[in-house]
């Protein structure tokens, strides 16, 4: 089974790394992709690569503006330089309860990232930070293709991330890799 046709794995924000440094893992804790991310960008700009070495890119995540309340990340095929699609961030809405639309490659609304719950998502920005996050992803019609939980943790920033759900395959791995990211990269910023 290659990388990106696996359906779970874990996301991990590297504890001591100056900036940001990202690990996608499998169920049996082998390296799928790492990630580290450059200080002091203007713009966003994030290599994903297929080794700890950082030798094969295999995505690359470029914001579209430099400041946007409600960004949008462009996400790229390294080895084909295609756009896969994007991700946007709900500006307004992401103020109480995290909200992401999930694009295709032609900028049309293919699924949902949303925080698990309103209540929940108003008590860790307001009150209790520690409480973990979780997130439902939705295609259009509602069908949930997958989660992502913050495992509990006051020293490690960690997501299980599950997509066995999405049995037709809707969400392309590539996207949900990259939203995987930028949920560490932007969303654990805020924390």
């Amino acid at each position: 089974m290659g990388k990106l046709e696996k359906d779970k794995f874990i996301a991990k924000r590297d504890v001591f790394a100056i900036g940001g440094a990202f690990r996608i893992m499998d169920t049996d804790d082998s390296l799928l992709f790492y990630c580290r991310q450059k200080l002091f960008k203007l713009k966003e700009d994030i290599r994903i690569y297929d080794d700890k070495e950082m030798t094969r890119e295999a995505l690359y995540i470029q914001a579209r503006n430099i400041i946007d309340f409600s960004a949008a990340y462009d996400v790229f095929d390294s080895h084909t330089r295609e756009k896969v699609g994007a991700l946007r961030r709900k500006g307004f809405k992401s103020m109480f309860r995290d909200h992401w639309e999930i694009l295709d490659r032609n900028n049309q609304v293919l699924a949902f990232i949303k925080e698990d719950s309103p209540w929940l998502a108003f008590i860790r920005r307001w009150f209790l930070k520690i409480i973990p996050q979780g997130y439902v992803i939705e295609s259009r019609s509602t069908t949930t293709l997958g989660t992502i939980k913050q495992c509990f943790n006051l020293f490690i920033h960690k997501f299980d991330v599950d997509f066995s759900l999405d049995y037709q395959k809707v969400l392309d791995r590539r996207l949900g890799i990259a939203a995987v990211i930028l949920l560490l990269a932007i969303e654990g910023r805020q924390q």
